[in-house]
């Protein structure tokens, strides 16, 4: 165990339930300093003000429980029997129709440094800090207790994103029982494959889900162009929904021939019409976007990987959505829609609809707001902790 003692000057964000203690608030440390270790943190006046994960950087703990110096019994427990309520009063645990959800958002669940999808009846881990990679066993174990025999399988994919020190053996694999991957999930009544082992993240985008709704309502009888389209969630909303025509482009093969099954899964199902027609480019987003005619498309989808992963890098990624988008909204059929996004954490709402301000001014067009998204409700953000609204959205009309 760390004992954390911090700065007189710097306890007020600990006083206000920030979930972050960053190192330049630390007065001195008693202890071994161990990446995933236990902290106790302490006033300068030794009253006791949080417990959490020791990590050496940064942050340098991330907070489990305030005004306490020890876990209460039973925690891991606690938290995700909490975690499942919250999704089952979302209308999101054992729903026909949706059996993919976001268990564990991180700081959002006040768990941060973790995050856990459910893909039916698998649960995928992803631990974010070393203190979480070390209690996957715990959090397992907790799992289990939860979902009972509804929980079949729990798979922990953290090797790419835990940001550990060299010493921690890390490789992906079964926790807890044994999945054939892919599987076929549905949302909103819509099927996908999941392959959890090889995909991107936790093999699945489960934040955009809302917003591949709001897609659905305004493709039919449109012509649309889905850029990054990675496994075709916004595509096979639009020809679930009647559009006359889908363009899927990303530079993936792998992800395209995903994609491909997808639409195979749900032409079965009647779900997409065998007359829709969807073509399948494996090209870069935005070559394939400047080759375009102008007019072609009524529906543009913009929604690019993380061009922002850390603040050094936001004047490029800010560049970046500007010259996207203003390339989106010039192409675009006079009274198109553009859905564009940024998933970079590093980038607030306010510089993002400043980028596409830019984009828009460019290319000289009538553009307004109709919508500003987020993440769904199952990635909630901790009201003490605004930095875990990272998915911002705007729909734009264009004249």
């Amino acid at each position: 165990m760390i004992k954390v003692y911090l700065k007189k000057s710097r306890e007020e964000s600990v006083k206000r339930f920030h979930p972050w203690i960053f190192s330049g608030a630390i007065h001195k440390l008693e202890g071994v300093e161990e990446d995933g270790a236990m902290a106790s943190v302490y006033s300068s006046d030794g009253k006791a003000l949080a417990v959490g994960h020791y990590q050496i950087g940064s942050i340098a703990v991330r907070v489990l429980e305030f005004q306490t110096d020890t876990l209460p019994e039973n925690f891991w427990e606690k938290r995700i029997e909490a975690a499942y309520r919250f999704r089952s009063v979302l209308g999101l645990a054992e729903n026909e129709s949706t059996t993919a959800y976001r268990l564990i958002h991180g700081e959002g669940d006040m768990l941060p440094g973790l995050i856990i999808d459910i893909y039916n009846d698998t649960a995928v881990i992803q631990a974010h800090s070393a203190g979480m990679f070390l209690a996957r066993e715990e959090i397992t174990e907790a799992l289990k207790r939860t979902y009972g025999k509804k929980l079949r399988a729990v798979y922990d994919k953290s090797s790419a994103t835990a940001p550990f020190k060299a010493g921690l053996q890390l490789s992906d694999g079964y926790i807890y029982g044994n999945e054939t991957h892919p599987a076929s999930i549905k949302e909103n009544g819509i099927s996908f494959f999941v392959d959890w082992c090889s995909g991107q993240k936790t093999g699945f985008f489960l934040d955009q889900r809302d917003n591949r709704e709001l897609v659905g309502k305004y493709s039919k009888g449109k012509n649309l162009l889905n850029l990054f389209c990675y496994t075709g969630g916004f595509s096979m909303y639009a020809l679930a929904s009647g559009a006359i025509s889908v363009t899927s482009v990303d530079s993936s093969r792998t992800a395209m021939e995903m994609l491909e099954k997808n639409i195979g899964l749900n032409r079965e199902a009647g779900i997409v019409l065998n007359d829709a027609k969807h073509d399948s480019v494996c090209d870069d987003a935005i070559e394939y976007l400047k080759k375009s005619q102008k007019g072609q498309y009524d529906v543009i989808v913009v929604d690019p990987p993380a061009f922002a992963k850390h603040r050094a890098a936001i004047p490029n990624a800010l560049r970046a959505y500007q010259r996207l988008n203003a390339a989106a909204i010039d192409k675009i059929a006079p009274g198109g829609i553009v859905f564009t996004f940024s998933c970079s954490q590093a980038v607030d709402k306010t510089a993002f609809a400043e980028a596409i301000f830019s984009a828009a001014a460019q290319t000289g067009r009538r553009v307004r707001i109709l919508h500003r998204l987020t993440q769904p409700a199952d990635h909630p953000v901790n009201i003490y902790h605004p930095e875990g609204e990272y998915l911002k959205g705007l729909v734009i009309y264009v004249e």
